[in-house]
Formats: C-alpha cells, structure tokens, sequence
C-alpha cells in the first residue's frame, strides 16, 4: 500500500500528492492553496474530466446530467448533500452531457441523470435515474464495497 495518493483540485486543476496516513479532510492545494474538499461537487468540462479520471487515486462519482432535465434539475440538491458525506472517500463530479460528447459517447450514456461509479478509470457500474441522497450514498458505498 503506497502511503501517499493522489487527488486533482476542483479548483485549479493541480494534481496533488496527499500522505495517506493523515485525513484529508483538512488537505489544501499546492498551488491554490483552497481546501480540496469543501463539500461540493466539481463541475467539469471534458478535459478536467479526463484529468481526474487520469489522476485520482481515489474513486470518482460522476453525475452525468443536462440542464434543460427536469429529474437532473430535481437531483442537483440530492448529488450535493451526498458529495457531503461521501468526501473525502469518494471525488464528485458534475458532467454536462451537452458540453461533453465525447464523454458521453465513450460511457454509452443513453438517459440522464446518470451516476457512473469510477475507480482507476475503470466504470465500476451506473445507474440512471433520479435519486435522494441517501440513496445514493447507500448504492455508492455498497459499489465501492466490492474492490
């Protein structure tokens, strides 16, 4: 087991080197200096996305989603209390399917919101559909369980 892992900032793009042995809770940006986790999900385009896919050790929950959703619109408030009680195990991100293509094209994304467990690039499973948030931490969990 390697005693450091990586994360990418949600602000700057930076990818940082974090001690495992410390919580992460508390770890601030190398080069931003803001904190890495605040409790939101990173809204992305497609080359931060593929920047975290290629950079973070930890898994990634991507919410693939459009504005013009209304079941995408309703989740919003569900994904952001989830990212709360998911971080630091877990990096959130916010797809726009309408602004990522390629993205969604390459995950065979055919309905919105879909959520698309990632770990070491690899899609763990998804599910479609709108969901509370516990719920979605409960199915996020029991995923990331089966490593």
């Amino acid at each position: 087991m390697s005693d450091t892992f990586q994360v990418v900032c949600g602000h700057c793009g930076q990818i940082n080197r974090l001690p495992a042995a410390r919580t992460p809770a508390a770890a601030k940006c190398g080069k931003c200096h803001t904190p890495i986790f605040d409790g939101h999900p990173i809204e992305v385009d497609e080359a931060a996305f593929k920047r975290h896919l290629a950079h973070s050790d930890l898994p990634l929950l991507i919410d693939v989603w459009a504005p013009w959703c209304g079941p995408c619109r309703a989740m919003a408030p569900m994904f952001e209390r989830a990212t709360a009680e998911l971080e630091p195990r877990v990096r959130t991100l916010k797809l726009n399917s309408d602004n990522a293509p390629d993205v969604s094209a390459r995950f065979g994304i055919s309905g919105i919101p879909t959520l698309l467990p990632v770990k070491g690039g690899r899609e763990l499973s998804r599910i479609s559909g709108a969901m509370d948030s516990q719920r979605i931490v409960a199915w996020t969990l029991s995923g990331l369980g089966r490593l």
